[in-house]
Formats: structure tokens, C-alpha cells, sequence
């Protein structure tokens, strides 16, 4: 068998996993450390795996999709570029000023809650320009005051500059000719400029998010140039293609450009896998809870579409980008439990990640994390871990939940264990409150689906604490994210400012805008070698009321009757579920978008299931289990081997290669056509 190989790669804080997929022949997943020094060595050493081992070569792969954390890991380690700020005189201050907002009021020391780290006040430089809040140059820019500001930058060692002037989305003319003057001088240095990245108002959000993206281009532009030269050092011919955070593709030169975009790209991979494999089992309404070593990312889909954002938070800090609503929180089974200095146990954020890693490991670690609590408790079988790829040490495990938490508690070591997931179990379940009631949705009326190395060991925990009565265990969740890499669509937006009140605007005005939208999103296209007869094209309006602070996307359907009426209608309804309320008042444009997209691929494998002919039954062992004094035996059972309609009820454990499900008394799974383990609650 030969050609048509596509592979997706996500790299995780503990694991790089990677699906490949070809023509007539099984799906294949592999699971390698991390290499947090350099993250393209794991995947480079995926590609010779697959050759030397499973008869995939490199010079057949016709799709290589790429989901990575390097652009987030960039602004958590603090391992950006030097930055510099050029900005309009009299506001040189924006970036440290914030929102004269402080979460820690009666801290006795007080650190800063901005991002001052992007470009310290040294490399912040002010030259004279003014555009006015219509749009119009009331100040011509200075173009020395620019030469002298970017040859003291470059003095001062930075490798980018952010661009950002007053009303420049309005008029970006001037960031233009300041790139223009940049380059000529310096060529070597990235420039990111506020009117291409934000192009919407608010200044210090709009600071922030160029701030952010000049910062991580030069570690993003390093890294993927250097896998693109792997790449094709192998002789891989397919290309590059990077996923962004509103849940789509774009190729290698075009993530190289817009970086910041690439913000949360993992979990929003893991989003598409998971709205397709709900597709395909006719649930519509999801909670994904994606539980990897190092967080857990939660996301929300209703009627098979994933919520979206127009800002989260990397950090602490706002950034202004669009993406998929996942709300990550560092709870994972390298989580590091400990103990606070009141005495009360906590788990994360702190995680001991791929390097040590837990201390069942056995590779230096010796805090007690979540994956160690699980080893204890008896859920995680030592020999059969990540399909016994990797043999764990229930001996350090214990020792580490000792000496750590259960000796100075005056606990027994399994009570301290059950403490651990006990807290891990509750901060989940409040992410998941977070991304559901908080928007005004009933979790009960959804299903769980978990994902992840630890998702579905934690899944029937959950579904308890928010009543939920139904989880979805994908065939391969594990490797669900790197599965929805190969099923996500190519896909470009770009974003513009509209200050209009809807009943002023006009539709030529309107369509206008949207025209210029559409010709950058073209070009994008054309870069990617895209058709453009294969691509779909969406608007989007973001409105609010007149005089409000915060506005919500709905969508623009210019084909409708009265374009205005149905997108203002659905603006009621969506403030209605979010704010509880929605008057009959004056609304107004905020902002414009276009979304170009080419439909990606259904790449998951969801063909019928076909069990394995081994024993579905592997062995009974003994478990613990909350609120029960002494352990409990459990029915362990191989996922692979489980026929379709084959019944699993609880107490008992589902191992695979990528995962491990942990079924608790009062639950019932079933294997359903597509191999999915479904889950539900007896009735009480």
C-alpha cells in the first residue's frame, strides 16, 4: 500500500501524540515524550517510527496538520523576543495603565497586572501622529521621529516592534509607512502592526494583543522554520498546515505572520474531533473536558457548533484573538499535589509534566501528582499504561503521596489519594461550570465527552458532581485532538471596526466593508494555492447597545430578506441567554467579519466497529473507590476486544492504549455502530 499517508501532531506539555491515516488501513496512534527544549525533535522522531516500524514512509505523506503550544509555552515561560513599542505621543503609558483594574486588593505587594514583560518602559517610544476617532490625519506622522525610535529600539537589542497608533483601525496608513521606514533601516527586525492584528477599538486591548503577537514571532517564526526544513529534510512532500485558535487551519507562512493566533490551538483541535465524533453519534449538545498532563481544557458545543470567543486570557492577560471557547485550567494528571502553608491539600496548577513527569515514572520525579494518586487507588495498571509503552512504579507512587501529603494530614495513603482526586474532580467540575451556567446553559441537558490521556478516568466524577446522565467515550480519545488536526477546515478571518448604529447603516455600506474583507481573505487563500470555488464564505456582526461596554457576535446573512432585522433579532435572543435580559432598544454596529473556509476532511475514524478477537475480559482487580471503606474488585476490560452493544457495568476499568475509562458503581456503558463507549446513569 502506498501514498495518500495524512498525519496529525499535537504537542502537549507531557505528550506529542500523532494519528496517521491511510487508504485501507487501520488508523495507527503514537505517543511520545514531549521534548520541551525543542518540540519538533518528537515529532521529526514520529516520522522515523512510523518508516522504520509500521511501513509509513515520509515521502508519501500527503497531509501534515500541526497543532502546538509553542507560541502559548513562549509567553508562560517568558521566553519571547525582545520588544519594542512604537506609539502615538501621549500614550506611551497604555500598556502599563491597563484598566486600573486589580483582582489582588488587600495584597500587601503589589505586582504589576499588565503585561509590562512585553516592552518595558525603555522600549516604549513615542513619535508624533494623529488620526481622529472618524478616521481623518489630523497629524501628519512624523517620519524622522520614526527612524530615530526604531534605530534606539534596535540599539537596545529588541528582535521585533509593535506598531500601535491611535484610530490606526480607522486609518492604517500611518503603521504602514512606519513598517515601510522599519524595514528599510533594519530589515532583519519582525514588526507586528496593530490595524492588521486588532483592527478594533479598545487601546489597551488592542496594545496587548500586537504587543503579544511581535513578542512571540520571532519564537514561532525560529520554530516552524526549522520544522519545515525537518520536514523536508525527510522528504515529506506534503505541507505544513498550523492550527489556530478559532478551530481552523492556515498554512505554515501565513501562522508565521499572524503567530498570535496560534494561542490555545490544541484544545481547539481536540473541539472539532469531539463535535464530529457527537455528530456522528447523534448528540448535538457537548461538554468536552480534555484532561492531558499538564491542564484540563473545557469547551462547550451546542447544536454541533463550538462556542466562540472573541478574547480569552493567556496568563492573566486579555488577548483580543478569536477562538474556540476553551477554558483551561492547570489540572491534569501531572498536576503536583501539595499541601498550602493553612494546611488545606491543593492540587496544580504546578505540574511535573513530561521532564521528570510524575513520580511513578520513575524518572526523578518525587512530588505526588494526580496520575500518582491514580496508581494508588488502584485505576492505572502499572504494566498497561499507555499500552505498556511505559511500566510505572506503584512503590514511588505511594511513597510520594506519603511522605508528601498523607503523613503530615494523618491520613492512611489511599485517603489521601482519594483527597487528591477529590479536589482535582471538583476543579473540573467547576471549569465546567464555568463554560456552561456562566453562559447560561443547563449542563444537564448535555453530554460529557472527555478526551485526553486522563479524560475518561475522571469522566463519571464529573457527570455526579453536575448531574449530568450521559458521557461519550470516543474510540480513540486520547488521540482526539490529534485527530481533529486532519478533520478541521482551512480557514482565514479578518476582523475590521464598523462604529454605526444599525439604524443609520446602510446594506451598500455594509457590503462595502465586507467586500474589502473578503479581498484579504482571498488572498490569504490564494497563498494557500485554494480554489476559489471550494470555499464557503460567512459574515459576522458584532453588536451591542448603545452606550453598553462589551458587544456579542451573531451572525449576518446578507441572502435573508432583511439582513439588519434577522441579525438584531438574533442579538436579542443571544443577550437574553447570556445577560438574562434583553430590552427593545437602540443597537450598534462594533465590529465586521469575514470567514473564508474550506471544509475540511471528516478524517476521524468513525467507520463500524470491528472488535478484536482477544478476551474482552482481561482480569479483576481490586479498586478504591470513594466512600467505601475497603476496596472494591473491579471487571478490567480491553477496549479493543469489546463488540458492539457489549454491556460494561460499574465498578469497572476500560483500558486502551491511549487512555483508561474508569466506570463507577450506579454507571452502564454500551459500545455503540462507531466503537464509542457510551455511558449512562442508572435510574435512581
Amino acid at each position: 500500500m502506498t501514498g495518500n499517508i495524512r498525519v496529525g501532531v499535537d504537542i502537549g506539555g507531557t505528550f506529542t501524540d500523532i494519528v496517521v491515516y491511510r487508504e485501507d488501513a487501520p488508523m495507527r496512534l503514537l505517543k511520545l515524550p514531549t521534548t520541551r527544549k525543542d518540540p519538533s525533535l518528537a515529532v521529526l522522531k514520529a516520522i522515523e517510527i512510523l518508516a522504520a516500524e509500521h511501513d509509513l514512509p515520509a515521502r508519501e505523506i500527503t497531509r501534515f496538520v500541526h497543532g502546538t503550544t509553542v507560541a502559548t509555552n513562549a509567553v508562560l515561560e517568558r521566553k519571547g523576543a525582545r520588544t519594542g513599542l512604537i506609539t502615538t505621543t501621549g500614550f506611551r503609558d497604555v500598556l502599563e495603565i491597563g484598566r486600573q483594574m486589580r483582582h489582588q486588593l488587600y495584597d500587601l505587594a503589589l505586582v504589576p497586572e499588565t503585561p509590562v514583560f512585553l516592552a518595558p518602559r525603555s522600549l516604549r517610544k513615542e513619535v508624533s501622529e494623529r488620526v481622529d476617532s472618524h478616521g481623518h490625519i489630523v497629524t501628519p506622522l512624523d517620519e524622522d521621529a520614526v527612524v530615530a525610535a526604531a534605530d534606539d529600539l534596535v540599539a537596545g537589542g529588541v528582535e521585533a516592534i509593535c506598531v500601535v497608533f491611535l484610530f490606526s483601525f480607522l486609518e492604517p496608513a500611518h503603521e504602514r509607512r512606519t513598517r515601510e521606514l522599519i524595514a528599510e533601516r533594519h530589515p532583519d527586525i519582525f514588526v507586528s502592526l496593530s490595524s492588521e492584528v486588532d483592527p478594533t477599538f479598545r487601546e489597551y486591548e488592542r496594545t496587548v494583543v500586537t504587543a503579544f503577537d511581535a513578542y512571540v514571532k520571532p519564537v514561532v517564526d525560529r520554530y516552524l522554520a526549522n520544522l519545515d526544513e525537518g520536514l523536508r529534510a525527510v522528504e515529506v512532500p506534503a505541507p505544513l498546515q498550523i492550527m489556530q485558535s478559532r478551530g481552523g487551519l492556515a498554512g505554515s507562512l501565513t501562522a508565521r505572520q499572524r503567530p498570535v493566533r496560534m494561542f490555545l490551538s490544541g484544545p481547539a483541535a481536540g473541539v472539532i474531533g469531539a463535535r464530529i465524533i457527537g455528530s456522528k453519534a447523534g448528540m448535538q449538545d457537548l461538554i468536552t473536558v480534555d484532561v492531558g498532563g499538564t491542564s484540563s481544557d473545557i469547551a462547550l458545543i451546542q447544536n454541533g457548533e463550538p462556542a466562540l470567543r472573541s478574547e480569552s486570557l493567556i496568563d492573566g492577560f486579555p488577548v483580543r484573538v478569536p477562538t474556540v471557547d476553551v477554558n483551561s485550567i492547570g489540572a491534569g494528571g501531572g498536576s503536583i499535589a501539595w499541601i498550602d502553608s493553612a494546611g488545606g491539600l491543593r492540587v496544580g496548577p504546578h505540574s511535573a509534566g513530561a521532564e521528570p513527569g510524575p513520580a511513578c515514572y520513575g524518572r526523578g520525579g518525587t512530588q505526588p501528582t494526580v496520575t500518582d494518586a491514580s496508581v494508588v487507588l488502584g485505576y492505572l495498571d502499572p504494566d498497561h499504561f499507555a499500552g505498556g509503552t511505559l511500566t510505572l512504579r506503584p512503590d514511588l507512587a505511594r511513597t510520594a503521596v506519603k511522605e508528601v501529603i498523607a503523613r503530615p494530614l494523618g491520613l492512611s495513603i489511599e485517603a489521601a489519594a482519594l483527597g487528591i482526586h477529590r479536589i482535582v474532580n471538583t476543579q473540573m467540575a467547576e471549569g465546567i461550570r464555568y463554560v456552561s451556567v456562566k453562559r447560561g446553559y443547563d449542563p444537564r441537558r448535555f453530554a460529557l465527552l472527555p478526551l485526553g490521556g486522563a479524560g475518561p478516568l475522571h469522566a463519571c466524577a464529573l457527570a455526579e458532581e453536575l448531574s449530568m446522565t450521559t458521557i461519550l467515550v470516543p474510540r480513540y480519545p486520547g488521540v482526539l485532538s490529534a485527530s481533529g488536526l486532519l478533520a478541521a477546515p482551512l480557514e482565514h478571518e479578518v476582523t475590521t471596526a464598523f462604529p454605526h448604529h444599525v439604524a443609520q447603516a446602510t446594506l451598500a455600506e455594509v457590503r462595502a466593508v465586507l467586500d474589502s474583507l473578503d479581498a484579504r481573505c482571498s488572498g490569504l487563500m490564494a497563498s494557500e494555492a485554494v480554489a476559489t470555488s471550494d470555499v464557503e464564505i460567512q459574515y459576522f456582526a458584532d453588536l451591542c447597545y448603545e452606550g453598553q461596554g462589551y458587544h456579542l457576535e451573531v451572525a449576518l446573512d446578507l441572502d435573508s430578506p432583511d439582513p439588519f432585522k434577522s441579525m438584531a433579532q438574533e442579538f436579542l435572543v443571544t443577550h437574553d441567554r447570556v445577560y438574562g435580559y434583553a430590552p427593545v432598544a437602540p443597537i450598534r454596529f462594533v465590529n465586521l467579519r469575514s470567514v473564508h473556509r474550506v471544509v475540511g476532511l471528516a478524517e476521524i475514524d468513525t467507520d463500524g466497529w470491528l472488535a478484536g478477537n482477544a478476551k474482552a475480559v482481561a482480569r479483576v482487580a481490586p479498586i478504591i473507590l470513594p466512600d467505601r471503606l475497603e476496596p472494591v474488585n473491579a471487571t478490567i476490560y480491553e477496549r479493543t476486544s469489546l463488540a458492539v452493544d457489549a454491556v460494561v457495568s460499574g465498578p469497572a476499568i476500560v483500558e486502551q492504549a491511549d487512555t483508561t475509562t474508569l466506570i463507577t458503581p450506579g454507571w452502564n456503558g454500551t459500545i455503540d455502530h462507531y466503537g464509542n463507549l457510551v455511558v449512562t446513569r442508572n435510574s435512581l
